[in-house]
C-alpha cells in the first residue's frame, strides 16, 4: 500500500510513545508494509516543523537529522502536478492534498480530524486517521 502522510504525522512518528498507534505505523514503514509518496513541499513542511520547540526539546539535533535522512530515503518524492485549490480549509491542506492527487495513492494520512471531516474524500484520494490507517493495514496485511 502507498499512502502520503502529512507532515504532522510524520514529525508525531519521530516522539510517538512506543506500543502506540503511530509508533506502529513508523515501524510498519521501516519495515517496508506500507510505502510513502511525499512531495518536495511536505518534506520542507516537516524540516520547519522539527524546529519548533515542541520537538527540539524532545529530540536532539542529530536524532532529527537522522530522522530527516530515513525520511529522505524511505520515501518516493512525486512532482506536485494537480491543482487543488480551496478544497481544504488551508492553503497547506490543499497542497498535501494536490502531493496524494499527483502521487496517484488512495489514502491521506492526516492526525487534522477538521481536514478529514471537511474534504472526506477527493479525487480518488480518501483522508485516514493514523489509527484508520493502522486498522486498514491490520486488516489488509494479516497483521
Amino acid at each position: 500500500m502507498i499512502v502520503v502522510v502529512v507532515a504532522n504525522a510524520l514529525a508525531s512518528m519521530a516522539v510517538a510513545q512506543t506500543g502506540g498507534t503511530l509508533a506502529t505505523l513508523a515501524e510498519l514503514w521501516r519495515v517496508e508494509v506500507y510505502d510513502v509518496v511525499l512531495s518536495d513541499h511536505i518534506y520542507r513542511e516537516l524540516e520547519r516543523t522539527f524546529a519548533d520547540p515542541y520537538f527540539t526539546n524532545r529530540l536532539a539535533a542529530q536524532d532529527i537529522a537522522e530522522y530527516l535522512q530515513f525520511v529522505r530515503t524511505h520515501v518516493t518524492f512525486t512532482e506536485i502536478t494537480a491543482a487543488v485549490r480551496s478544497i481544504a480549509t488551508h492553503p497547506e491542506d490543499d497542497l498535501a492534498l494536490a502531493s496524494a492527487v499527483s502521487g496517484q495513492v488512495t489514502y491521506l494520512v492526516t492526525v487534522d480530524g477538521r481536514f478529514r471531516r471537511h474534504v472526506g474524500s477527493y479525487q480518488g484520494v480518501t483522508l485516514i486517521s493514523p489509527l484508520e490507517f493502522l486498522q486498514l493495514l491490520q486488516r489488509e496485511e494479516n497483521l
